[in-house]
């Protein structure tokens, strides 16, 4: 059957790639992964294996009851994933988490590749898809090579491609102190009641702005990589704490700038500073922390952030970084099933999408092989259902995110669409976990069911 089939061409051989070319040939659907190493290689890897782990050997989470990343695990398990397949076969020690011998672990990943009989490895540098590969999947992750890059951003336009990663630390909504914060945007602009109310405000009186311009000042901050130093930064999007240390009043004339505001909790006080936090997504579970980009280490943003008054209680669906790295703005640029609006014969999978973390890349992958074999077989898959940790994660980079503000993102239940009839706080936080991962668990296994496989290999 293969023969009579077109193949997808893969580019990029790391956890997403090759995930994407596992699924794809488990559908009957030929392959040709293409991987630069070691032809060329990075300044982060340091072997030719297929899905080399770069930093951490963690997966995060295994507990697939309460935990998103371990829903997440869960469904890939379901779905006979490679990367789930090799991380079980080859973890250590890790308390509740998965983590693997990564040597080992990237090995197997290749070995299964190279063995199975749809899929050829081709060791080459693919500077752009040729016209006649109608089906392409690129996977080439955040070290994405320059000539790659380069045409992906004339493509996209010049906003589509990013190559620093400012992120801002995200709160859950629901853990958001309502008693000292309020909604409001600045002198009330917006036409509709939702665009004046578009910002949550937490005010600061002085001696509570000093302190925290002390903490950001004081707290232990990460440092560049040699390959990211060359890389500057904006000056849209500086570290907050460098903001801090051009002047104890910078940040009140920046992004904490007080003015256009009413506190409605004290009317008639006039806030010092204020910290603003705008909607993330469209269910409106999560919001950006404005202009709080950091170079912090994260237990340090943790204990600094919760000074804020309202954040003394929040959870945090991710934590804040500068750091390089490529991805595209792809609410703005990808279709539902994950291809390019402006070449439609495209498709894009793990971090270069706006996903963040290792089986977050994979799970697109995932997503992406399944997608792409549906449809050289004639056969289109819908999305998976948005309950699912897949289908959360699909649909907040296709366009449940806001594209103006859009940065990666882990999986997280606040991307989930909202429970009915949970206890709240914090005392019903398990109980609400569990809950989305009884929901999700029926609906993906009925989903995974509709991609046909081919016989186990």
């Amino acid at each position: 059957m293969g023969a009579m089939i077109e193949p997808v061409h893969i580019i990029g051989g790391g956890m997403a790639g090759s995930e994407a070319a596992w699924q794809a040939a488990r559908m009957g659907v030929p392959v040709i992964l293409h991987e630069m190493r070691p032809v060329r290689a990075t300044d982060a890897h340091r072997t030719d294996g297929l899905a080399e782990l770069v930093c951490s050997n963690s997966f995060r989470s295994d507990d697939d009851e309460t935990n998103a990343v371990g829903l997440l695990h869960w469904e890939m398990r379901e779905a006979d994933g490679l990367i789930m397949r090799m991380a079980d076969r080859h973890s250590v020690p890790a308390g509740g988490a998965l983590a693997v011998d990564r040597e080992p672990f990237s090995a197997a990943v290749t070995a299964a590749l190279e063995s199975h009989p749809l899929i050829e490895i081709r060791r080459e540098e693919i500077d752009w898809p040729p016209e006649s590969w109608r089906s392409v999947i690129i996977a080439t992750g955040p070290l994405t090579s320059a000539a790659l890059a380069e045409r992906l951003r004339a493509l996209t336009g010049e906003d589509g491609l990013a190559f620093f990663d400012a992120i801002a630390p995200i709160v859950h909504a629901d853990s958001i102190d309502m008693s000292k914060a309020w909604f409001q945007s600045r002198y009330d602009k917006g036409e509709t009641e939702a665009e004046r109310t578009a910002y949550l405000n937490c005010p600061m009186d002085r001696a509570q702005y000093e302190a925290f311009v002390d903490a950001l000042l004081a707290a232990e901050k990460t440092e560049f990589k040699d390959w990211e130093r060359d890389t500057p930064y904006f000056e849209g999007c500086l570290p907050i704490e460098v903001m801090a240390e051009r002047g104890r009043e910078t940040l009140r004339y920046g992004p904490l700038k007080p003015v256009g505001l009413t506190n409605p909790h004290q009317p008639d006080v006039k806030p010092y500073a204020v910290v603003q936090l705008r909607r993330d997504n469209a269910l409106g579970t999560l919001y950006n922390m404005v202009g709080f980009q950091t170079k912090m280490k994260h237990g340090a943003q943790v204990s600094v952030f919760r000074m804020i008054p309202g954040l003394e209680n929040a959870r945090f669906a991710r934590l804040g970084g500068i750091h390089r790295n490529t991805f595209i703005n792809a609410p703005r640029l990808l279709d539902a099933e994950l291809r390019l609006r402006a070449d439609p014969r495209l498709r894009l999978a793990g971090q270069i999408t706006g996903v963040e973390g290792y089986v977050e890349s994979a799970a697109m992958g995932l997503l992406a092989g399944r997608l792409a074999a549906a449809e050289r077989l004639g056969r289109p898959l819908p999305p998976p259902p948005r309950e699912t940790a897949i289908g959360a994660l699909h649909a907040h980079i296709t366009g449940g995110a806001e594209a103006e503000t859009f940065q990666p993102m882990n999986v997280n239940f606040g991307l989930f669409p909202p429970l009915d009839g949970a206890r709240g706080g914090r005392r019903g936080k398990r109980e609400r976990a569990r809950a989305y991962t009884e929901r999700a668990k029926p609906l993906w296994r009925e989903w995974a069911r509709l991609a046909p496989a081919a016989a186990p290999v």
